[in-house]
């Protein structure tokens, strides 16, 4: 599910709480915008259970092991 986009809210918050003007608040992605915003926080951290996810779902191999080096098949 993708989140919908605020644009008037945005457009309010940029250009009156930031003092933007429209051609600064238009160069903006949405992103850039929420960052200055302090909307956007950071990525969460990595945490050991995602960690642990990401192990499982690409094991380390050393070579011989898995896949044939040169074809990228198993």
């Amino acid at each position: 599910m993708s989140a919908r986009i605020d644009w008037p809210g945005l457009m309010r918050a940029g250009m009156a709480g930031l003092g933007l003007t429209p051609d600064q608040f238009w160069r903006l992605s949405p992103v850039e915008l929420r960052m200055m915003l302090g909307i956007e926080a950071g990525a969460a951290p990595l945490s050991r259970a995602r960690l642990d996810e990401l192990a499982r779902a690409f094991p380390d191999r050393r070579k011989g092991q898995g896949e044939d080096a040169g074809s990228g098949q198993p």
